[in-house]
């Protein structure tokens, strides 16, 4: 009777951690571009205008794609750096221009703390934030 017992219980926890596993949360996991353009658009606490953050949330677009299709590319690593630096360069005259220096240095700050943990998974492309 005692063995009755405890085969049961044994049983009862055996369930109920296949039941648990069971149950495990999936997240969708978001591209790298996908999580990199939202990193980018996100303009919470700049105040910008709607045009300021309509003209931003292109650029980024068009800056991410661009972004991809270089570090995606067949050429060497080092024209690879240098592309990567003239968007990276063009980029900040593009923002200095749409924000001024004193919100670009606050978006900048603030992209940078949503980029540091994607730096692995970006390789090269990191040399453009």
């Amino acid at each position: 009777m005692k063995n009755l017992k405890i085969f049961a219980l044994l049983g009862v926890f055996f369930l109920i951690g296949t039941a648990a596993n069971a149950q495990g949360l999936k997240v969708p996991k978001l591209d790298l571009s996908s999580q990199v353009l939202g990193i980018l658009d996100d303009t919470s606490g700049l105040d910008l205008t709607a045009d300021q953050t309509s003209k931003l949330k292109t650029n980024n677009k068009s800056f991410v794609d661009d972004l991809m299709k270089i570090t995606g590319s067949s050429a060497s690593d080092d024209d690879k750096k240098a592309s990567i630096l003239g968007l990276k360069n063009s980029r900040t005259k593009f923002l200095t221009d749409l924000l001024g220096s004193d919100l670009f240095k606050k978006y900048s700050g603030k992209v940078l703390k949503g980029i540091n943990p994607l730096k692995s998974k970006l390789g090269l492309a990191a040399l453009a934030f």
